[in-house]
């Protein structure tokens, strides 16, 4: 399979953020890209007021454009996390992927919440407009290859991504918009720790650059082989990679390094 990963430098207007999208997303195809990831915030980027009032216009235009691009260019492609409106009345925060058939695939609502304060002189509060997601953590299928998906503050948690590897996934899917200052210190090694423990291939799509209310994302989109290594990786400009996940390399890996089959827990 061959895939993408696309990082972006959205705003708070939908309308461009998807624009840019569809230009890369048209140059990933052309290098044959079978599925693509967007990041996290990909429709919209503003503030959690801005995103909680304008949910269901954000929602609906994430929407019709995932579904046409899929159809449009027969590819799978996940949408890695957009406002959906629930019943308690704040929206989650959901990753969702269309088929080829440019029919809905699966959707994960983002299960940890960044609620924190990490030395940038910004408190970040994403509770105040999100409710946490605590349903299906299911697989999907995308050609021969089981995918397991999750957003962004959720590499911290190294449970769901075994709970993943132990239902069969071989691809852990992490569109994110990680800050500079957490991606400086950490997101190398945890993307690498989540690949090399479940030796799983690891696709991180990201936000980077600076925006609207002055937030700045780190970039550096990444895929993880499962032996840990960064066989792509993006700077801190808007762009893509891809790369072709190989079945066998998974597992070869797991023949050298069988540790799924000795987790006793």
């Amino acid at each position: 399979m061959r895939a993408a990963v696309i990082q972006l430098n959205s705003q708070n207007d939908t309308g461009h953020n998807l624009e840019a999208a569809e230009q890369l997303i048209k140059a990933a195809v052309a290098q044959g890209a079978e599925y693509v990831l967007l990041p996290e915030n990909f429709a919209f980027f503003g503030s959690e007021q801005e995103k909680s009032a304008k949910a269901a216009e954000i929602e609906t235009a994430a929407r019709a454009f995932l579904k046409s691009t899929a159809a449009k260019h027969n590819i799978t492609i996940t949408g890695g996390g957009m406002p959906i409106a629930n019943p308690a009345g704040k929206v989650f925060n959901s990753a969702v992927t269309y088929g080829p058939d440019g029919n809905e695939l699966h959707r994960y609502d983002k299960l940890h919440l960044f609620d924190v304060a990490p030395g940038d002189n910004v408190s970040y509060q994403e509770s105040r407009s999100t409710a946490p997601g605590g349903g299906s953590l299911s697989l999907f299928a995308c050609g021969s290859m089981q995918v397991g998906m999750s957003v962004c503050y959720d590499i911290r948690f190294p449970a769901l991504y075994r709970h993943h590897a132990k239902a069969g996934a071989q691809v852990l899917c992490v569109p994110a918009a990680f800050t500079k200052l957490t991606g400086e210190a950490h997101w190398h090694v945890l993307l690498r720790s989540r690949a090399i423990e479940n030796t799983c291939y690891v696709l991180a799509a990201a936000q980077t650059g600076t925006h609207f209310g002055g937030r700045e994302t780190f970039g550096h989109s990444l895929i993880v082989d499962p032996w840990g290594e960064v066989v792509a990786e993006l700077g801190d400009r808007p762009g893509f990679v891809v790369h072709e996940l190989l079945p066998e390399r998974i597992a070869g890996v797991r023949r050298r390094m069988p540790s799924l089959q000795h987790d006793r827990l």
